[in-house]
């Protein structure tokens, strides 16, 4: 996740959140997506703890990912431009619309 802002050397910094797939969405992650594709990513957070085998408690948070899409237009990344449980071309889908701004008015947040 890219942050919005620059650190003192002027560069942004990206923070790397784990995320978690099975099956055959696992599957077809693999066979579409490379690393530094734009993706989106649904799901929920989960939050888990162990011991490692040096006896210490290690807190793991991680997204466990129900539905995924790209976020950018196919020419760019030379993909077949799969989206996972979703029509292609999903008008009702607020983040369809090939980059371009999307206008939210504060009032449309839930928070």
């Amino acid at each position: 996740v890219d942050r919005r802002f620059t650190n003192q050397q002027g560069e942004r910094e990206a923070d790397f959140v784990s995320c978690v797939i099975w099956r055959k969405p696992a599957e077809n992650f693999a066979n579409f997506f490379h690393k530094g594709s734009l993706v989106g990513i649904e799901g929920r957070i989960q939050t888990r703890n162990y011991e490692n085998q040096q006896g210490q408690r290690v807190y793991v948070t991680e997204v466990i990912v129900d539905n995924f899409s790209f976020l950018e237009p196919k020419s760019s990344t030379g993909n077949s431009g799969y989206q996972n449980n979703r029509p292609q071309n999903n008008t009702s889908d607020p983040f369809a619309n090939n980059g371009e701004s999307i206008d939210i008015q504060d009032s449309s947040l839930p928070f």
